[in-house]
């Protein structure tokens, strides 16, 4: 049997995420398809659907372990921590990536914030962030997590935390842990102030 030739088959989640943000880029996101990214790997489609079960969970990534990380940030706070302390400190790390990872992270949050499909995606994805704030709030204040004030905080933080991304993908060279921290800040002084 003759050596396979051409580029070699991607067998990773990286690797495929990889390949369709180079697809995205190139053909936009509505534009590729599932056998694109697919046939870019050199895998079929039924071994793509292994990694990812769509090609907005692609765009995503491993979203939900992150989501566990930030549960345990949480988790792992000082109880005297103050409330406002403990979920900036937490929203920051979370949102932390290593040098190399940035320009990935910033491909993956402008097609989150601008694409449509992704955008109603993202309101499940969103729900699930929100929810572990309002439920670390409910802990800390006696509180239900339905209660009003455990939803305020984890939508109130849920948009410092995108009003912070749409401005970091806006300024080449901002830095995304100090925008964060600076919109939750402005939350926690008040909007009447600015």
């Amino acid at each position: 049997m003759p050596a396979r030739s051409g580029r070699p088959r991607a067998t990773s989640r990286a690797d495929l995420e990889r390949l369709g943000f180079e697809l995205f880029a190139r053909q936009g996101f509505d534009a590729t398809t599932v056998d694109d990214i697919a046939g870019a790997a050199g895998i079929g489609r039924r071994t793509f659907f292994r990694y990812f079960s769509s090609k907005n969970d692609l765009v995503w990534g491993d979203f939900e372990q992150q989501l566990t990380g930030f549960r345990d940030l949480l988790s792992a706070t000082d109880p005297s921590t103050p409330v406002m302390d403990a979920l900036c400190h937490a929203v920051v790390e979370f949102n932390r990536y290593d040098d190399a990872s940035v320009p990935w992270h910033r491909q993956r949050m402008e097609l989150i914030l601008t694409v449509p499909t992704l955008q109603a995606d993202a309101t499940l994805r969103y729900a699930e962030w929100r929810a572990i704030v309002s439920e670390y709030v409910a802990a800390r204040k006696g509180l239900s997590p339905s209660d009003m004030v455990p939803r305020l905080f984890g939508y109130a933080l849920l948009a410092a935390a995108i009003s912070a991304y749409e401005h970091w993908l806006a300024q080449d060279g901002a830095d995304l842990g100090e925008l964060l921290a600076t919109a939750i800040r402005r939350l926690e002084r008040g909007l009447g102030e600015a």
